[in-house]
């Protein structure tokens, strides 16, 4: 199908010449007269492109894009503002509004599909407006402590490795310990984005705040200070944040941290998939299965967990697995042997425990656990 554009355009004559120039290069054309009518016909028609005048009767070109980029159905467009004007303020305008590029009257048939092929191409939208969204599995511990974040980071590793897209996100506000692990400074992203208003929400204000990290998954940070705790409550912004992550990748993995959080129900009912993390040792038992009754009385059942227990008791102090995978009544997605000396040079050297240590047994026990989460995500396109 071919790529959608919207030119928006108070003379005549560019609207046709624009139009036509595009048309020849493939593109599908749709045509608007005045700023109202652009935004108008961007939500009917949900272009892959604008293409806006500045100088235009009701509504300038500035104007609106700010009212373009305020709307989340739309907020995703990509836009070249397209004017005479060549002062580099003007420019500076366009960008601040939230132009994606730039394109001065007269412009030369080649530099306009040159311009218009760069944007689209380099565009995250695509997969957005083909509605295939991400499948997002939660990890969630049933306590503090219980290794959640080092089995959220090497899920998110192993199914990159597999040839999944995968962000992996921090959605713990003020708990945050992943940047400590990979040693990453200042993790303010999941902060910056939960003290914004809601119609700030979007993929362009998300992008800015994702970090790429070497091992190919890509990351939001939550920051470990204890005053941002209170950003739990901004639980709008959480829906908001996760609904965007869905158009920016094939597996969303959230680190949700532990226990029962003002975000948790919430966050849970978005996930395809959620593993819980327990102790099989008395009472974590225990508030494993409150933890679980609790979710359940919420409308969320048990089918929609795997359970992943950490060992770090000895032997003869464990709960053995398939009693407490009976008693939880969920299935059991691995078990994870104690390896504290392996933990501990791998945060410091700020490397995964499934890379630094690929051939381990730890390593082959995260990829069984990453490789049950597989059966619950879209299959691989080659």
């Amino acid at each position: 199908m071919a790529e959608k554009i919207l030119i928006v355009d108070d003379d005549i004559d560019t609207l046709k010449l624009v139009g036509v120039m595009l048309e020849r290069q493939g593109y599908e054309i749709a045509v608007a007269s005045n700023g109202k009518m652009g935004i108008s016909r961007a939500a009917a028609e949900l272009p892959d492109l604008i293409l806006l005048d500045v100088m235009m009767p009701d509504l300038d070109g500035y104007e609106v894009t700010r009212r373009l980029r305020d709307d989340p159905a739309l907020s995703h467009i990509p836009i070249i503002m397209f004017t005479a004007k060549t002062m580099v303020d003007d420019k500076v305008a366009g960008f601040e509004a939230g132009v994606d590029d730039y394109l001065t009257k007269p412009t030369h048939p080649a530099e306009l599909a040159a311009h218009v092929k760069a944007v689209l191409a380099r565009s995250t939208q695509t997969r957005a407006a083909s509605g295939e969204q991400a499948r997002i599995i939660g990890v969630l511990g049933v306590t503090g402590g219980a290794g959640t974040t080092t089995l959220a980071l090497n899920i998110a590793v192993s199914l990159q490795q597999s040839g999944h897209d995968v962000i992996l996100a921090e959605m713990n506000p003020g708990r945050g310990s992943l940047s400590l692990y990979l040693n990453i400074q200042e993790p303010r992203g999941l902060g910056n984005l939960l003290s914004r208003s809601l119609k700030d929400i979007h993929l362009r204000s998300i992008e800015t705040e994702i970090i790429s990290h070497r091992t190919g998954i890509r990351l939001l940070l939550a920051s470990y200070k204890p005053s941002e705790t209170e950003l739990a409550q901004a639980v709008p912004q959480m829906e908001a944040i996760l609904k965007n992550l869905t158009a920016m990748c094939t597996v969303v993995v959230m680190d949700m941290g532990s226990g029962l959080q003002p975000y948790t129900e919430s966050m849970l009912l978005q996930c395809n998939h959620t593993i819980l993390v327990a102790e099989p040792v008395y009472p974590r038992n225990i508030l494993a299965r409150t933890l679980l009754d609790e979710f359940e009385h919420k409308g969320i059942g048990r089918h929609k967990f795997s359970l992943a227990l950490l060992t770090r008791e000895r032997t003869s102090l464990q709960i053995p697995w398939q009693q407490i995978s009976g008693d939880l009544g969920i299935d059991l997605a691995g078990i994870i042997s104690p390896a504290p000396e392996q933990a501990h040079q791998a945060s410091q050297s700020g490397t995964p425990l499934i890379i630094s240590y690929s051939a381990s047994l730890i390593s082959e026990q995260l990829r069984k656990i990453a490789d049950h989460t597989s059966a619950f995500l879209q299959p691989i396109k080659s």
